[in-house]
């Protein structure tokens, strides 16, 4: 056993392919329980937010069901979350969770479950903020010296620093000189917001000078905010720290001094309150992120430093005091109190690996036990080898443990794809502008293996693409009984999707002896789509724009063995030139050299590219699995196209300007028209008749500007040149 390791108390993995950063943890008794045992809370980028209550029978057991209090779905990604007094009127600590455009404040608390599952929790919405500005970060705390509640001030991508007073928006400032967002903290000693500047420079800002500054509603030029009514904002301080800072911390464990923290790409530092440099450690290594708690050596302060060699370094001031090694790479590190063990180490990696741990070591009590000598009787080893070899062979006989386990579910949904086109086509209010827009069957099965109660079906595909019907309502289902539902997938709209998959998810209740309501559950299962559904076979073209070059370690394949579906049969081996077009009328091109192991796929616009590289790539490894070719791969050598992407970037952000010219525009438009209107309406209501004064004449050629201004809106936003690459 290994003295430098910390210690697994309790672990889990969260969900599947979810992401994770730096405010997506938090610790704190968000509900409220006054035991002052803390809650782990998580908040993932696919928008679930967990709430854990970790107490495992002994150090190292798997988390048990009842671990996990709450799991919901949020449906957007979920920036940061925090725990303070958010709400008005009461004391009690509540949840902000930070989405990109919204910010919403829940509270959590929990009632006596009447299943065997135990206690039931739940979240109430107590408020939303919905952003006009995409958000970065957040910080909250007493602004201004209020007492009893918590304010949260929000910064944008933009340099806005958003104020909100609980259930009110209060003000916004953009922060000067801004470029890039970074790290946001508040001082309660000092009513000042810290951050790092794109000038690699810590800034503080004062409350009051934030709350007394220009009003950032719009962003003004330097010439406007001259003119302008209000303050200048100005900085309290600054510090120039010559590197890019990961995250700030401010600590304040004496009533009268208080200390800004400050984690660098490769130093640590340690400010007063005024900006001056108190220590500062340079580090040999690359950090990911850090916590400061208090040390039990008075006028000293402890700090948790992780990195990326899975290390965990403790320190007191800039004295290295422990180092642990850790199972993954953290992208945030806290301090929690449990009911059994106090100061808990709580990590989260990016890849969802939540661990509470605890630093030294498991004493070995286990002492071996004295052997006694006695004669070995043959015939009952030999049967107990017996009993041992028939139980290993019943275990070993499914390998596969997945296919058991889909047979062991309650309900399942399968879906089957039509392999060929519909001969009818079942597209309705396509906008595509291709003559015939095709569409393909889905057919859905669900098996129930014991009584379902409310059964609903949703089926779910990308935009562009559309089904004919996204929602099934059945009956209770019966054990052993199935329902088969029948639908076509088409293109709706004039442009390229960005995959083209699918998703039925079965949403039903199971009624159990203490619930006859039945408790909810799940199922759901992904479907592929075919890609002749958006194209089909043209002749090849040699010149195009962007060019992909894919590199093999196998011989070139021919087309009428991969691509069966769009290369005429009659040309043999010898076709070597694909040709796609889209229905949106886009032209792709895939060639395969005849002397060396490549693949080119070449078109005039670059969101075409990808799909056909996937579905290339795809079909070879189905072939060469067929041939039980195991090492086959697939490389790219040249150069990202990233010029080209950020070239689609910069016309997406023009067309939103236009987009907002235009709506302007409009708006100022159609309020000239309804105050003509009013107008004419006065005069034709009048009993003694007046001249109309040309006022039909401005009507008409108002309503002919409002006409011509909605087409250019129209026409301006070609959205579908642009969303295909960036989804």
């Amino acid at each position: 056993m290994s003295l430098f390791k910390a210690r697994d108390w309790w672990s889990t993995i969260l969900g599947e392919k979810e992401e994770f950063d730096q405010g997506c943890l938090c610790v704190a008794d968000v509900d409220n329980s006054g035991s002052g045992q803390d809650k782990v809370i998580v908040g993932s980028y696919k928008g679930y937010l967990r709430i854990f209550n970790p107490h495992p029978v002994k150090p190292g057991d798997e988390v048990q069901p009842e671990d996990l209090l709450l799991e919901v779905q949020l449906r957007e990604p979920i920036l940061q979350v925090e725990v303070g007094k958010f709400v008005s009127g009461t004391e009690g600590l509540h949840l902000a969770v930070l989405h990109c455009r919204k910010l919403c404040v829940y509270a959590v608390s929990g009632t006596q479950g009447n299943v065997e599952h135990g206690n039931q929790y739940q979240i109430k919405l107590m408020y939303e903020h919905n952003l006009q500005r995409t958000a970065c970060n957040m910080t909250y705390g007493p602004f201004g010296g209020v007492k009893g509640r918590d304010l949260i001030c929000i910064q944008s991508m933009d340099g806005m620093l958003m104020l909100f007073e609980q259930e009110s928006y209060a003000f916004g400032r953009f922060l000067p000189g801004f470029l890039l967002p970074g790290p946001l903290a508040y001082s309660s000693r000092t009513d000042s917001f810290i951050t790092v500047s794109s000038c690699q420079q810590v800034e503080s800002y004062k409350y009051q000078v934030l709350a007394f500054a220009t009003d950032a509603d719009e962003r003004q030029d330097t010439e406007q905010q001259k003119l302008s009514s209000g303050k200048r904002l100005a900085v309290d301080w600054v510090l120039n720290i010559g590197e890019q800072a990961l995250d700030i911390c401010v600590v304040s464990f004496n009533q009268g001094v208080s200390s800004v923290f400050v984690l660098g790409e490769r130093n640590f530092f340690c400010l007063k309150d005024n900006g001056q440099i108190q220590f500062m450690k340079k580090l040999d290594y690359s950090p990911s992120c850090f916590i400061p708690y208090c040390s039990v050596q008075e006028g000293t302060i402890n700090t948790l430093i992780a990195n990326h060699s899975k290390m965990l370094n403790v320190y007191q001031d800039v004295t290295l005091k422990w180092a642990a090694q850790l199972p993954c790479i953290p992208v945030s590190v806290k301090v929690a109190n449990f009911q059994d063990l106090k100061g808990v180490i709580v990590t989260l990696s990016d890849d969802g690996h939540l661990q509470c741990s605890y630093l030294g070591t498991d004493p070995s009590l286990f002492q071996a036990p004295k052997v006694d000598s006695r004669e070995i009787n043959y015939e009952e080893m030999n049967a107990e080898m017996k009993e041992l070899q028939k139980i290993i062979r019943e275990a070993t006989k499914t390998q596969d443990v997945l296919p058991e386990s889909e047979k062991q579910r309650d309900v399942t949904v399968t879906a089957e794809v039509s392999p060929d086109l519909d001969e009818e086509s079942q597209a309705i209010d396509s906008e595509v502008k291709a003559g015939a827009v095709p569409s393909v069957t889905v057919k859905i099965t669900i098996q129930s293996r014991v009584t379902a109660q409310k059964p609903n079906l949703a089926v779910c595909v990308q935009a562009p693409l559309a089904v004919t019907c996204d929602q099934f309502v059945f009956g209770d289902l019966e054990p052993d009984s199935s329902e088969t539902v029948v639908l076509s997938v088409f293109l709706k709209e004039n442009c390229c999707p960005s995959e083209l998959e699918g998703t039925c998810m079965v949403s039903y209740n199971i009624p159990t002896e203490l619930n006859p309501e039945g408790i909810p559950r799940v199922a759901q299962c992904n479907f592929s789509l075919p890609l002749k559904l958006i194209c089909f076979p043209a002749q090849p073209s040699k010149a195009a724009n962007h060019k992909l070059t894919i590199d093999t370690n196998k011989p070139p394949v021919s087309f009428v063995t991969i691509f069966p579906d769009f290369v005429d049969p009659s040309e043999g081996d010898q076709a070597n030139a694909l040709g796609f077009e889209f229905l949106t009328g886009s032209k792709t091109t895939l060639l395969a050299s005849k002397t060396s192991q490549r693949y080119r796929i070449q078109s005039d616009q670059l969101e075409d590219l990808w799909l056909v590289t996937k579905e290339l790539i795809h079909r070879l490894e189905v072939h060469f699995k067929k041939q039980t070719c195991k090492d086959f791969a697939c490389t790219f050598s040249g150069s990202i196209p990233l010029q080209e992407y950020f070239e689609l970037i910069d016309r997406h952000f023009e067309l939103r300007l236009n987009a907002e010219k235009f709506q302007e525009l409009l708006s100022e438009r159609a309020v000239q028209f309804r105050a003509i209107e009013r107008r004419l309406l006065t005069r034709f209501k009048d009993k003694t008749p007046a001249p109309l004064q040309h006022l039909d004449t401005l009507l008409e050629g108002t309503f002919r500007e409002v006409h011509m201004t909605d087409d250019n809106e129209s026409s301006g936003l070609r959205w579908d040149e642009i969303l295909p690459l960036l989804n």
